[in-house]
């Protein structure tokens, strides 16, 4: 299996999870909260943005390591689990490219696997309308990334099951990679909110009007690299 580990299969699995609608409106309800604190300081905006973005970069970091020692933890150590972990993986990897699929034909807020559920977005709501400075926005990052978890954990638990057959240690540059993938939406929409090219409510209007295809998207994604597993052509 870790001679099966290429950047390719990595940087689509965090692709998929990086085109996820969860995180994108996360981070406009962020930068909305910035902007109601002070709309001149257009600035806070980049610091705010970065913060909160830096913070979930962190938060999932550490998230890939506690996922990757369970993975050598409870599936390694056991020899009937272990032989068909890979199969596993990319049955996992098509379920959650169907769940996407299933948002593409005939969408449905908080669907499960694929988005936020909708008792837990009136709390995230509450939190982040708390965060206005750079470090709310941080605070915020760490605890709302508990809420994104259900929505983004599909790919990254892929990921993290392929990444287990490494050593630990040659895990962290794949980790960093992987996270600055599915961060690069986040840093490249508060830039473009900072230099005025957008605004936030042009940004969540976008997100809602195309978030079919994000589903559309992520969904092609899991379902090339689930079967592309599964038949053993990477």
């Amino acid at each position: 299996m870790a001679a099966d580990l290429t950047i390719g299969k990595i940087t689509a699995l965090a692709a998929a999870d990086a085109v996820n609608p969860c995180a994108i409106a996360v981070l406009t309800l962020i930068l909305i909260a910035m902007l109601a604190s002070d709309p001149k300081k257009r600035y806070r905006i980049l610091l705010g943005g970065f913060s909160f973005t830096f913070a979930v970069y962190l938060l999932y970091l550490g998230y890939g390591f506690v996922f990757i020692g369970a993975f050598k933890t409870f599936v390694h150590n056991i020899a009937s689990i272990r032989v068909y972990f890979s199969q596993a993986l990319a049955v996992v990897a098509i379920v959650l490219g169907l769940l996407n699929l299933k948002d593409f034909i005939s969408y449905k807020p908080g669907s499960v696997g694929t988005e936020m559920p909708l008792f837990m977005r009136p709390k995230v709501k509450r939190m982040i309308s708390h965060a206005t400075s750079p470090w709310g926005a941080f605070i915020a990052g760490i605890f709302v990334t508990v809420f994104l978890l259900p929505c983004t954990i599909g790919p990254y638990i892929i990921a993290s099951g392929i990444l287990s057959y490494l050593d630990l240690f040659k895990t962290i540059p794949w980790l960093l990679y992987y996270n600055l993938i599915f961060v690069a939406p986040m840093i490249a929409i508060t830039i473009i909110v900072y230099v005025g090219y957008s605004t936030v409510d042009r940004v969540s209007g976008w997100k809602d009007k195309h978030i079919r295809g994000l589903h559309l998207i992520a969904s092609i994604l899991l379902l090339l690299m689930g079967i592309a597993m599964l038949m053993g052509w990477i």
